[in-house]
């Protein structure tokens, strides 16, 4: 695995990332999960590429709440610090879908079963109990809710749900669909070409969407909308979909 994110000061990360990039088992998991995903079923990537994107956004959100004075749970429920919210959210962005490598359907249950050891296995470096158990039981909650039906308890958890969903561009939805098909799901995910997270005017968060044309708008409603509603971010973020041209006449900006 390589993992690379910016860690700043926080050696708490900066030790967990060095952990992930050299446990074996987790990188073969995620040769598993690609292969039940990509090669048996056709379906989108869910391996290296997307736990580098996901870990990487779900980072870059934690820190921009963080700059508007939003306190993360693990601070607020256990007096815990900052630096220990940003090791929740990497390590779960890190192993939110290794139950894929089990079955990609009900895929996030499939996940608890393996993160936990591994949590708690990277985690006994940095943390005695009873904040061990604490962080591991952070990490989980945020690898269950990041499945949309799910409500996010916590700040963190709702960071790794969003940043799910942020992995979008070129084709890259985390709507599962048939590789190669051609229906709304595929036609509206190729109209994706860039996203961004960056700060916003009246909310902490601007996730920036730039199509291609307005069939994008089916993933912005379908996949991000509706994991937005259902996560702690929604009051922190507004989203801007935008075209430089709108050739369809349709719009050139969408809010929500």
């Amino acid at each position: 695995m390589n993992l690379n994110v910016p860690t700043r000061h926080n050696d708490k990360l900066r030790q967990i990332v060095e952990a992930i990039n050299g446990d074996a088992e987790l990188a073969q998991l995620y040769v598993c999960a690609n292969m039940n995903a990509v090669d048996r079923s056709h379906m989108n990537d869910h391996g290296e590429v997307h736990i580098r994107i996901v870990a990487n956004a779900a980072l870059r959100l934690l820190r921009l709440l963080l700059e508007a004075k939003v306190t993360p749970n693990i601070v607020s429920d256990y007096g815990m610090t900052i630096d220990d919210a940003e090791v929740i959210v990497v390590l779960a962005a890190s192993l939110h879908d290794v139950g894929i490598a089990i079955h990609r359907e009900d895929h996030e249950h499939h996940s608890l079963v393996i993160a936990y050891p591994k949590a708690r296995q990277l985690l006994a470096r940095l943390y005695e109990e009873p904040a061990l158990t604490t962080m591991v039981s952070e990490v989980l909650h945020a690898i269950i809710a990041h499945n949309w039906v799910v409500s996010c308890l916590t700040l963190e958890a709702g960071v790794v749900k969003v940043a799910d969903a942020l992995d979008m561009s070129q084709g890259r939805s985390r709507i599962p669909f048939e590789a190669g098909s051609v229906n709304i799901h595929a036609v509206s995910a190729m109209a994706i070409e860039a996203v961004h997270i960056e700060r916003g005017d009246e909310r902490p968060v601007r996730i920036a969407i730039d199509l291609s044309s307005s069939a994008g708008i089916f993933q912005v409603d379908e996949l991000l909308q509706r994991k937005l509603k259902n996560s702690t971010l929604a009051p922190h973020v507004e989203v801007v979909a935008r075209m430089a041209e709108s050739p369809d006449g349709v719009f050139k900006i969408y809010r929500f």
